[in-house]
């Protein structure tokens, strides 16, 4: 099978803030994603995430290493109102065309397509800020998939999510699948997604310390690496609280 992704020792060092010495956000990752696949890359705040998803996209070039993707990569990040370029969704959808040169006789058709198939038809001419966290995310991936990236990366997808929010991102993760595409979810809440990924990789201070299947991995003591096992059992109210 074709691998959408390839990263290749890849290192990144950061000068610190008035200071001569470097902090390394990344050292020596490797891994590939293959073509249609679904990769959770797990790791708590501060592992190299971001820096990694940056990386990939080509919005950052690492210190060492090489990556290789095959095709456009689309960004959904953490905080998707920063992605919202548009007055409404039709706007926000209809900018990133524009600035790829497609015909104006083309993008209405595209724009009431990608809406119609994340459900924001119903949303087209309402102001793009005020819509839901989820419709947001929904928004966003609508402009990545009208820019037709093969490979689409979510940031921490559920961050300041409600529960409806959360079942709308994986319904979308879930559409993304059955059209073949190539997905990372970056996450460290591996209970609301875990078993919608093939492949499972946990970051821990910027080094890859676990890469196998999700059935594999949730078996190892992730609590090490700072992440909570889903799998805890709650049997009654006193069980609700992480000590």
């Amino acid at each position: 099978m074709i691998n959408a992704i390839t990263v290749k020792n890849i290192t990144k060092k950061y000068h610190k803030s008035s200071s001569t010495s470097k902090f390394t956000a990344l050292d020596n990752v490797s891994f590939f994603v293959k073509k249609g696949s679904t990769t959770l890359i797990a790791g708590a705040n501060g592992s190299g995430k971001t820096v990694l998803m940056s990386i990939i996209a080509g919005l950052v070039k690492p210190t060492i290493g090489t990556i290789k993707t095959e095709g456009r990569v689309g960004l959904i990040f953490q905080d998707s109102e920063t992605q919202i370029l548009g007055e409404t969704p039709e706007e926000d959808i209809d900018f990133g065309l524009k600035n790829t040169n497609v015909p104006k006789s083309q993008r209405q058709a595209i724009i009431q397509d990608m809406m119609q198939k994340t459900g924001l038809s119903h949303r087209a001419g309402f102001p793009a800020r005020f819509l839901s966290g989820g419709e947001k995310r929904r928004l966003a991936v609508s402009s990545m998939l009208a820019l037709n990236c093969p490979i689409i990366i979510f940031d921490e997808p559920f961050a300041n999510l409600d529960y409806t929010g959360v079942k709308q991102v994986n319904g979308l993760i879930a559409m993304l699948q059955r059209e073949g595409r190539t997905i990372i979810i970056l996450t460290h809440e591996l209970e609301k997604c875990l078993a919608l990924a093939e492949r499972f990789l946990v970051l821990y201070m910027g080094v890859v310390v676990f890469d196998g299947s999700p059935q594999t991995g949730i078996k190892k003591n992730l609590e090490k690496w700072n992440i909570k096992n889903p799998l805890t059992q709650y049997s009654s109210y006193r069980d609700l609280i992480w000590l």
